[in-house]
């Protein structure tokens, strides 16, 4: 069959060539000449050929049948390489596709992962500027950070960032994000609270003191810290190595002070600098930097929310602050 595809193929070849020899006057249409060789042995044994034709086709019909026959005893043991075969056709697919996009520009190559920081100690932080990407800590915090500060959020994601403020009376500081892979977040969903709280207000706390973010829950036990400093107030509530820079916020979802230290000699008291502070540092820095260096963005929705929802809130801007 395939000979005679070929023979076939050839002679029609030949019979183009030769009416364009004629149709560019190269021969003449009535020539003398006998016929080609190849097309007198066409005429001459095309019997013979269709013969062996239908003979390799029923051959073919034939050793087919006989495949069908006797592969279905070996199926099961060639079904897994089909199978194997398929899978494997079919990552070439999705591959091909991906390459197809990036060159459509549809879609980027994934970005090599960040080195992750092994830091020398951990703290926590919490957004005030999402325009500007500022958070709020405590000045003893980067005392210990000499080399490099990155952030990370909840989810394990980890971003540069710097020191812009730090006081150690009020014991605040600020850092900017600076890693321009960090994505702007909406609005902080809880105000700060411009005056002090009162005694007795019931509070809760996020904050890192391990690896993932942890709530704590307590009141507000004295209206002033240690040894009268109106700068902090007393909670009553567990605080541990990293709680340092929680947010302290209350049932209407207002941010009401910073968690700074804990009594050495009393478990369940902590102190936390005052929240009217946080507008005193911005203050200052707006003065010395910019008059719109920090402004402070809040969408506070927290009021009639639910204690576990309000956790869900505003966990994506409470940060681990790590250094070396």
């Amino acid at each position: 069959l395939e000979s005679f595809g070929n023979t076939k193929r050839l002679k029609e070849s030949i019979n183009e060539t030769v009416s364009k020899l004629i149709a560019e006057g190269f021969i003449k249409p009535n020539t003398p000449e006998k016929k080609l060789h190849i097309v007198y042995l066409w005429n001459r044994y095309k019997k013979t050929i269709a013969v062996a034709a239908s003979i390799a086709t029923i051959v073919s019909i034939i050793s087919a049948s006989l495949i069908a026959a006797f592969s279905n005893e070996k199926r099961d043991n060639i079904k897994p390489l089909v199978e194997k075969l398929k899978e494997q056709d079919d990552k070439y697919k999705k591959l091909e596709k991906k390459i197809e996009k990036i060159n459509s520009g549809t879609t980027t190559l994934t970005p090599p992962e960040k080195p992750r920081l092994e830091s020398k100690f951990r703290a926590t932080g919490f957004m005030i500027d999402v325009n500007n990407n500022y958070l709020v800590t405590n000045a003893h915090v980067l005392n210990e950070a000499t080399h490099k500060i990155i952030v990370e959020n909840y989810k394990g994601e980890q971003f540069a960032a710097e020191a812009v403020y730090s006081n150690v009376v009020y014991d605040l500081a600020v850092i900017k994000i600076n890693d321009p892979s960090f994505e702007k977040l909406s609005p902080t969903p809880y105000s700060i609270r411009k005056t002090n709280s009162d005694l007795g207000d019931a509070i809760f706390m996020l904050g890192y003191p391990k690896q993932e973010i942890v709530y704590g829950e307590g009141y507000i036990s004295a209206k002033n810290g240690y040894e009268m400093d109106s700068i902090f107030c007393q909670l009553s509530s567990m605080a541990n190595e990293g709680n340092s820079g929680s947010p302290v916020i209350n049932k209407n979802g207002e941010l009401v002070g910073v968690v700074s230290s804990k009594e050495a000699n009393m478990d369940g008291v902590v102190f936390a600098v005052k929240s009217p502070n946080i507008y005193n540092a911005v203050n200052e820095i707006n003065k010395s930097k910019g008059k719109n260096t920090i402004k402070i963005t809040s969408n506070p929705i927290l009021r009639r929310t639910d204690r576990v929802n309000q956790i869900k809130k505003i966990q994506d801007y409470i940060f681990m602050i790590k250094g070396n």
